[in-house]
């Protein structure tokens, strides 16, 4: 029998409550060591709220939270916030404050995080990052400080699917033990090996798995019908009660009295089960797009799109064919282009070269990833019936407290204002009034940031019944291969690649990773006649062609030199010598970082040779 593994934090009957509504009560569970678990639940369920209390950052209004002496807890919170005038390598940096290390010890960990986090420029400010990057700097920030516990809060928000996929990698050797929050459920399924559900359907409030997410899948549906089957039959002991009850027994006998006491314990538990039946049922969002009827072969047809921005080309060589019933996913790296497309598809912007052909008096609805038409002044009632108390939806008229209840808002919250509300709460405002616009074609970037999965699964199952044509933007996998029945990838280099799914396109980059790491073909011996010059690749200019003939020579010198300054690292006479230790260790990170550099560029002119 395996011996138990060492606990590394607790919670023992933790509770939390924002104003009358408890968020969880009575939680109770452990983080041991080698733990890698997954943390999900509906909008509103306190998952932000619980990661908080697991990092000390907030204080339960009962129970306790304990962590064994001297771990350490990294906490990545769901919108992380930096200074916009500060050099990513700064804020590493500043991170390490207070940790007994030499300077040259923090610029050598930032530096050697930085890299393997993807960042090229030290220097550049935290201002100037996308919301991908942003969040990569937040990981970052907790890597860097080497914490014995990892806790991320929604940590794919933002990053496109190759951050995502890095982050996989890193997951699997960072940390004793980490608790994720996540709706990718394709991410989930890869780095959690325990499941927590935290919802108020549960009796507990709290549905725990050992297993991964598809184990908690199977889970939920066992426990879902066995607590169907006890609400019936606690239904049925307590309808027999009552009818005892009615027949007005005298509470003369000790007998009677346990009885009647028993009727009304059989009644309060039958109604705290309906109360959890009826919170189950209200967290689903009722998303049903509404489709003009259009009748037509074709709605949108592009032969050779390209775009270009100072000179950088953006897009090349699109040809894409829109039918109804079309649903094409569009992926690439954050800055690929991919928002850029989808302007010109939806008539926003115009391409630089080729063409594209719509439909005669098309309906496009379009949700943009930025969320800019969204006045976050307003109420909630305005952002949803802007002129007046109902909406418009299936041509006929529903009152707005209505037609709120159906995104899962509550009444008192009409009079919010849209800026206090939640990112999924705001998600949710956009898709409703989507709703009431009829749509031959609908365009989505990043529907899925801040949906909690019983959101998402709505959604799904509205893009599928919907019977026009679909663009997707999104890094949720599972909903790419779910809903798409094609794939458009961008490589951020102006290329565009069709894929059947994510898993094939998922292949070919671990292909082109292969290429690019793999070592460099031996220097040939020389011989007595000189080797017949390369044949020129047809698609190289004649810059790149030098640079294609100089890249091998280039690729040894640097692995040369990369091996010279690991020996200078590795010499022990530094060891005692902190200057010429962080010289070296300086030395070494830009050798890493030129060799990393050529084998990139070695497969981007590969590729062209192709």
């Amino acid at each position: 029998m395996a011996a138990p593994r060492p606990l590394l934090l607790s919670c023992e009957s933790v509770s939390k409550q924002f104003g009358a509504r408890p968020l969880f009560e009575n939680l109770t569970f452990g983080l041991a060591e080698g733990d890698r678990v997954g943390l999900v639940g509906p909008n509103g369920s306190g998952k932000s709220t619980l990661m908080k209390i697991l990092a000390g950052l907030e204080e339960p209004d009962a129970g306790s939270r304990s962590v064994r002496k001297g771990i350490r807890a990294g906490y990545v919170p769901q919108d992380p916030v930096f200074p916009a005038d500060l050099g990513v390598e700064t804020i590493l940096v500043d991170a390490l404050a207070g940790e007994p290390l030499e300077e040259f010890e923090k610029s050598g960990r930032a530096a050697l995080v930085l890299a393997r986090m993807g960042f090229r420029d030290p220097a550049q400010t935290a201002g100037t990052l996308s919301g991908g990057w942003n969040k990569r700097l937040a990981i970052a920030c907790e890597l860097v400080r080497e914490p014995d516990i990892l806790l991320l809060d929604e940590p794919t928000n933002h990053l496109d699917l190759e951050g995502i996929l890095e982050l996989e990698e890193i997951l699997a050797t960072e940390a004793k033990a980490y608790v994720v929050v996540s709706h990718d459920r394709y991410f989930l399924e890869n780095v959690a090996h325990r499941m927590l559900e935290l919802d108020r359907v549960y009796p507990e409030g709290l549905l725990q798995v050992d297993g991964t997410y598809s184990d908690l899948l199977e889970r939920r549906d066992e426990v879902r019908k066995n607590q169907a089957e006890y609400q019936e039959s606690l239904a049925n002991r307590a309808r027999r009660e009552v009818e005892w009850l009615r027949r007005g027994p005298k509470a003369r006998g000790t007998k009677a009295k346990a009885r009647i006491q028993e009727a009304h314990r059989l009644l309060d538990e039958l109604q705290d089960v309906k109360e959890r039946e009826r919170a189950g049922d209200a967290t689903a969002a009722g998303i049903d797009f509404a489709t003009s009827g259009r009748k037509t072969k074709k709605l949108l047809s592009a032969q050779g799109v390209a775009k270009s921005f100072d000179g950088r080309t953006i897009v090349s060589g699109v040809d894409l064919l829109i039918r109804p019933g079309s649903r094409l996913g569009v992926l690439g790296p954050n800055g690929s282009g991919k928002t850029t497309l989808l302007s010109m598809l939806a008539g926003e912007l115009d391409p630089d070269a080729g063409e594209i052909e719509r439909a005669q008096f098309l309906k496009t609805v379009v949700f943009e990833q930025s969320r800019e038409t969204l006045d976050r002044t307003v109420s909630l009632r305005r952002a949803l019936a802007p002129e007046g108390d109902t909406v418009i939806f299936a041509d006929r008229p529903i009152h707005v407290a209505a037609w709120a209840k159906r995104f899962l808002f509550r009444p008192e919250q009409l009079d919010t204002p849209v800026s206090r509300l939640s990112g999924g709460e705001q998600a949710r405002i956009l898709i409703a009034r989507l709703m009431l616009r009829p749509a031959d074609l609908l365009i989505l970037d990043e529907p899925t940031n801040d949906l909690d999965i019983s959101t998402l699964e709505v959604l799904e199952e509205s893009l599928l019944e919907f019977p026009g044509g679909l663009v997707l933007v999104t890094h949720d996998r599972y909903l790419l291969d779910r809903v798409c029945s094609s794939i458009l990838a961008l490589d951020g280099r102006g290329g565009v690649r069709h894929f059947a799914d994510t898993a094939q396109w998922e292949e070919h980059r671990r292909e082109a990773e292969a290429a690019a790491a793999r070592p460099a073909p031996a220097k040939p011996a020389k011989a007595a006649e000189p080797a017949p010059a390369k044949a020129a690749p047809k698609r190289l200019g004649y810059l790149e062609q030098r640079e294609w003939d100089q890249m091998e020579d280039k690729v040894l010198a640097a692995e040369d030199a990369l091996a010279r300054a690991q020996e200078a690292m590795d010499d022990p006479g530094v060891a005692s010598n902190p200057k010429a230790l962080q010289e070296r260790l300086a030395a070494l990170t830009v050798a890493q970082a030129e060799v990393e550099r050529l084998y990139a560029r070695w497969a981007e002119l590969e590729e062209k040779v192709r």
